[in-house]
């Protein structure tokens, strides 16, 4: 539907100048077709959000199951599992202990601490320091359809790089940033592979369901 002079003129102006400006850019400075290009850029971003939906709940709940078998359900307490998360050399970056001890102060069963940490957290549980307790002896159980040949050190930094990438992309729609010059479709890709890894049949009922496809293909002119 072709926008109204009226549209053309106050839609720019509530965007704000600097936000309309990647798409002003992208579209040789012809506001209809930038205004177009971030109507889909809006609707792609909002698709996205039930993939990432699953990515997010199904490998959190996988990395909480080899949690759970190595620490007991008392982990978000226990020193010895707190020690063993990654600290970053900057105190700049995100600090996963830190974080934990925040989230475990204020809630009162791990249920509700898993619900209240940063997605990072669950990244940073495949740093290769959580490789030979958690990752090589439940990797194959907890992500059982992941690649069965491949090895576990292999799969492991796999997700680790999968899911820095889920995130940035997470992240960007999270702030309304602009996605469209993104690889779109490898973002889908790879979310999906990180469901699939977790449950197939988890991925193949997302992939059903999803409208991100679809939408790749009507990416406006």
């Amino acid at each position: 539907m072709p926008f109204s002079l009226q549209e053309q003129q106050l839609l720019p102006i509530v965007i704000s100048a600097p936000r309309f400006a990647s798409y002003l850019l992208a579209r040789r400075n012809d506001p209809p077709a930038a205004l177009e290009l971030y109507r889909w850029n809006m609707e792609v971003s909002a698709a996205f959000m039930v993939p990432l939906h699953l990515c997010e709940v199904a490998i959190r709940n996988g990395v909480v199951e080899a949690i759970l078998r190595v620490h007991g359900p008392n982990w978000p307490w226990k020193r010895g599992f707190i020690q063993s998360l990654p600290r970053p050399s900057d105190p700049r970056q995100y600090d996963p202990a830190k974080n934990l001890a925040q989230v475990a102060a204020r809630q009162s069963t791990y249920g509700k601490v898993v619900a209240d940490l940063n997605f990072a957290f669950w990244e940073k549980l495949f740093t290769a320091g959580q490789e030979s307790r958690l990752w090589l002896p439940h990797f194959r159980s907890t992500f059982p359809g992941a690649p069965s040949g491949a090895p576990i050190s292999g799969l492991r930094q796999t997700a680790f790089n999968q899911l820095q990438r889920v995130r940035k992309l997470r992240n960007r729609i999270a702030h309304h940033e602009p996605i469209f010059t993104r690889a779109l479709m490898d973002d889908y890709q790879r979310i999906s592979e990180l469901v699939t890894w977790r449950c197939p049949v988890t991925a193949s009922w997302m992939n059903g369901i999803q409208a991100v496809t679809k939408l790749l293909t009507q990416l406006p002119p």
